[in-house]
C-alpha cells in the first residue's frame, strides 16, 4: 500500500509533468514557432540558468514583499475574524467593508499606494496584504463560528471563562479553517507582491517579467514565471508543514 500510495502522489505526477515538458519542446520544434512567441523549456531554462545569479536578488525582494502581505495579513485578519464571530454589531459594521475592499480590483489600488506611500517595497506589501487579507478573516471567522453548540455548553455546564472556552474550545475547532485560509492567502501574496512590482519596481521578479516582455525577451519572461511558481509552491508547502505541527490530529493516519 505504501508503494502504491508513493506512485499515485509522486511518480505519476512528476511522470506527467516530464511527458508535458518533452510534448512542449517537441510542438515548438516541429511547428518552428518563434522563440519569442512560445520558446521551448530547454531555452526556457538555459536562460534561467544565466540568470540564476540575477535571479537571487529579485526573487529575495519579492519573497521579502511577500512574507511581509502574509504575515500582515495574519496579524490583522485573525482579530478582525474574532471580533466579527463575538461582536454582532461589529460584524454588521466591518463584514460588508471587508468584501468591498475584496471587490476592488488590485492592480487599480496599487498605483494610489505608489502615490501615498511612496516609492519602495512598502506599497508592494500592502498589495499582498490586500490580496492575502480576505480569505485569512474569511476562513476564521467561518472555523470560531462552525464550533459545535454542544461543546460551548459543555463548556458553560464546567463554568469556563469566556477566554478558556475560546482558547481551549472554539480556537482548536478553528485552527483546519485557519490553515486552509493561509494556505490560500500565502499563494495569493505572491501575486499581490508581483502586481504591485507591475504597477512600479525596479527590483523584483515582476520587475524581471515586465522588463523581459518589453524588449520580447520571452525565455526570461518565462524563467520568471518558473521561478515564481516555485516560490508559491515552497511557501505553501511550509504552510502546510507547520498546519501538520500545530494540528497533528488532521494528519490521516498511514495505512500499513
Amino acid at each position: 500500500m505504501m508503494y502504491r500510495r508513493a506512485i499515485a502522489d509522486y511518480v505519476v505526477p512528476a511522470a506527467t509533468l516530464v511527458g508535458a515538458l518533452l510534448v512542449w519542446e517537441a510542438a515548438t520544434h516541429a511547428l518552428r514557432i518563434p522563440r519569442f512567441v512560445m520558446p521551448a523549456p530547454s531555452a526556457i531554462l538555459a536562460e534561467g540558468w544565466d540568470w540564476r545569479y540575477r535571479f537571487l536578488g529579485h526573487a529575495w525582494v519579492t519573497l521579502y514583499e511577500t512574507l511581509g502581505g502574509f504575515a500582515l495579513s495574519i496579524a490583522i485578519g485573525v482579530p478582525l475574524a474574532v471580533l466579527i464571530v463575538y461582536s454582532p454589531v461589529l460584524r454588521s459594521a466591518i463584514y460588508p467593508l471587508i468584501v468591498l475592499a475584496q471587490s476592488v480590483p488590485k492592480i487599480a489600488v496599487a498605483p494610489v499606494l505608489l502615490l501615498v506611500l511612496g516609492y519602495g517595497e512598502v506599497p508592494k506589501v500592502i498589495v499582498a496584504f490586500l490580496v492575502a487579507f480576505f480569505p485569512v478573516v474569511v476562513d476564521t471567522a467561518t472555523g470560531l463560528a462552525a464550533t459545535p453548540p454542544e461543546l460551548l455548553d459543555l463548556s458553560r455546564s464546567y463554568r469556563a471563562s469566556a477566554f478558556k472556552t475560546f482558547v481551549k474550545v472554539r480556537l482548536p475547532m478553528a485552527m483546519p479553517f485557519f490553515f486552509a485560509g493561509a494556505k490560500v492567502a500565502i499563494t495569493l501574496a505572491v501575486i499581490g507582491a508581483v502586481v504591485g512590482e507591475f504597477v512600479g519596481s525596479d527590483r523584483g521578479l515582476g520587475y524581471v517579467i515586465l522588463s523581459a516582455t518589453s524588449y520580447w525577451k520571452t525565455e526570461l519572461a518565462f524563467s520568471s514565471m518558473i521561478l515564481l511558481s516555485l516560490m508559491a509552491i515552497v511557501l505553501f508547502g511550509a504552510v502546510a508543514v507547520v498546519e501538520r505541527l500545530v494540528c497533528p490530529w488532521l494528519t490521516p493516519a498511514t495505512d500499513e
